[in-house]
């Protein structure tokens, strides 16, 4: 379902929950939604489509956000609660997301090469590797694709 900008900090705080686990991985604080503030993501919701799943006990369970630009649609941050993971929750907003930009053809997204689940979840809905991308930090992200 749509989030609004009032599930901002809701989302925010479960954001810094999940990536935690991809900051031990990394050695790496300093990721970026692990910096990020909760201007930047209000802001987000005026240039992206921001979904939200509910669990049973009306918390937000997981989020995605995508943006369109030409004629590829940049998905972004998918999270799930780590209570809440393996329930098939991502792949929900996932397809959502994808459900959201009918007219576009190709959707891109990255995540960390040390990220095994996250890349198994990605090939698993149809992406594929596309290209690398090494970071300053040390961290090397994997872009994967999916064009329909």
């Amino acid at each position: 379902m749509p989030a609004d900008i009032d599930d901002a900090p809701e989302i925010l705080a479960l954001q810094k929950l999940v990536y935690e686990s991809e900051a031990r991985l990394y050695d790496d604080w300093t990721l970026p939604p692990l910096t990020q503030t909760i201007d930047s993501l209000r802001a987000e919701f005026a240039v992206s489509v921001v979904l939200k799943a509910v669990g049973t006990d009306a918390r937000i369970a997981g989020s995605v956000r995508a943006r369109a630009s030409g004629n590829t649609c940049h998905v972004g941050r998918l999270i799930v609660s780590p209570d809440q993971q393996g329930r098939g929750i991502g792949t929900r907003l996932m397809s959502e997301i994808e459900a959201r930009f009918p007219a576009i053809p190709r959707f891109e997204l990255f995540t960390g090469s040390l990220s095994a689940a996250n890349i198994r979840l990605y090939q698993r809905l149809g992406y594929r590797h596309c290209r690398e991308q090494a970071l300053p930090t040390g961290v090397t992200l994997v872009f994967m694709e999916k064009t329909r």
